[in-house]
């Protein structure tokens, strides 16, 4: 735990008793502060007070009494309209911030040496997050990964001089931390989502693009350059700091690029290092190869020797429920992609095979399966699930053959028998649902987990490796 200690003596309100909101109250509670919770639900209600936290009704207490309100970055903060906690903030005149917020001020506050690598984008952050700590930890750094992945940020372990801290940082998370200030950061990419939370494309992009706002002499900003608001963003990077793009299929100047599963590293125009990804299941794809350039540049930019970042990638597992290869049975590959909730992710992992039997399906985002025609080719047969099904049949009509499976169950049963009879050499069963979890599953890691034992319960499987 890190505890906060610029808050001491005073109180403060701590809105949302999820994962976060605890760690938030813990370490605000450890640095002297007097905390209380709350959370619009029950259970929350329940988890604070199991957890040994004051929990009191602030939808009718005086705000003025706190020095500032903590929010969960999974409560609205301004779109589609203010928490009620949000528009009681603002009326008493006191900030509202988020945990990350906090994090950054104990860091600025213990004036302990320490880094700081933060990761936003639409897609891809998770894996190139765990991909850089991974890489850190590989060349001996002592490397604290957490934030919008793994523990709560303020769960991690103490500054110390030295450490690194690999932070996943999202959107939500990035609106509440003015005081957002890393050693290096990458904005990967960024695609139209959570714009319920954001009003915009426009204003979600201002948000992300906030990663650099603050970057100081000697820091790198890391850029995706493939789509045009993150290539709008970098044309605007100016600054102490130095700029490394990142590209898949094109060269850059100073960056890392990508073609053919291969990394190339430039500096002035000339080529400086390469890393080869062929052969490395979890880093499958040209998502993929985007995501180990980000996290290239990012170990580069800690001071990691090109030449020593071959073998660590090699050794990288991956992350359950993005491009996770769960099984063979003979020559099919059952493959778990249940992080993929939109369809431009679902798309990465439909780019990186051949002949697929996906199951697809859920909560449909704005567009359903737009997007994705030019990857039909590649789909044997797909299997629709959940909600959005019949209106998959409908936007499939004739190009893709297809069948409504209802339950995850079925697909993946009536998936493995039409693979078996494949005459391709790796036949894929692919989750990649293009939707989120919520009609069936609670979260996307419900539906990955329910797709890995289903496969797991095959009697003609085994595991699968790399």
């Amino acid at each position: 735990m890190i505890p906060v200690t610029i808050f001491a003596g005073g109180k403060l309100a701590v809105v949302g008793a999820g994962l976060s909101g605890l760690a938030t109250a813990r370490a605000l509670q450890a640095g002297g502060a007097n905390v209380v919770v709350w959370d619009d639900n029950d259970a929350g209600r329940r988890q604070a007070v199991d957890a040994g936290l004051s929990v009191e009704d602030l939808e009718h207490a005086d705000f003025n009494q706190f020095a500032a309100l903590v929010l969960a970055p999974g409560i609205p903060f301004t779109h589609p309209h203010p928490h009620w906690s949000v528009i009681k903030a603002r009326a008493a005149g006191i900030e509202v911030i988020g945990d990350v917020e906090l994090f950054f001020r104990a860091r600025a506050a213990s004036n302990v040496p320490s880094n700081v690598v933060a990761i936003t984008g639409t897609n891809g952050k998770s894996t190139t997050t765990a991909l850089t700590a991974h890489l850190l930890e590989a060349a001996g750094k002592d490397v604290a990964l957490g934030g919008n992945i793994g523990k709560a940020v303020l769960d991690l372990e103490h500054f110390e001089p030295g450490r690194i801290y690999v932070l996943e940082l999202s959107s939500y998370q990035i609106d509440l931390t003015p005081s957002l200030k890393p050693d290096a950061a990458a904005l990967l990419n960024i695609t139209p989502d959570h714009l319920d939370r954001h009003g915009s494309l426009a204003a979600y992009a201002d948000v992300k693009a906030r990663i650099f706002a603050q970057l100081e002499p000697n820091a790198t900003a890391v850029i995706g350059v493939d789509d045009e608001p993150s290539q709008a963003i970098a044309e605007t990077l100016q600054g102490p700091f130095s700029v490394k793009r990142i590209a898949i299929g094109r060269t850059v100047q100073n960056g890392v690029w990508a073609a053919d599963a291969t990394l190339i590293e430039m500096a002035g125009g000339q080529e400086v290092g390469r890393a080869d990804l062929a052969g490395i299941g979890s880093l499958r794809g040209a998502h993929n190869w985007q995501n180990a350039a980000a996290a290239y540049a990012l170990a580069r930019s800690q001071g990691i020797d090109a030449k020593a970042l071959q073998e660590s990638l090699r050794r990288f597992g991956g992350l359950a429920h993005r491009m996770e290869q769960v099984a063979r049975a003979g020559k099919i590959l059952f493959v778990n992609d249940s992080k993929a909730t939109n369809a431009d992710a679902a798309g990465k992992a439909l780019g990186s095979f051949e002949d697929i039997y996906w199951i697809a399906g859920g909560v449909a985002k704005d567009g359903g399966l737009s997007g994705l025609e030019p990857f039909y080719p590649r789909i044997a047969r797909a299997y629709l699930i959940g909600d959005a099904a019949a209106a998959f049949s409908s936007q499939f009509g004739n190009a893709v053959p297809h069948v409504i499976c209802e339950s995850l169950e079925r697909a993946v049963e009536q998936a493995a028998d039409d693979a078996s009879r494949s005459k391709a050499p790796e036949p894929v069963v692919l989750l990649s649902p293009a939707c989120a979890s919520f009609d069936q599953y609670a979260n996307f890691g419900k539906r990955g987990d329910a797709f890995r034992d289903l496969v797991m319960q095959r009697t003609d499987v085994t595991r699968a490796t790399g």
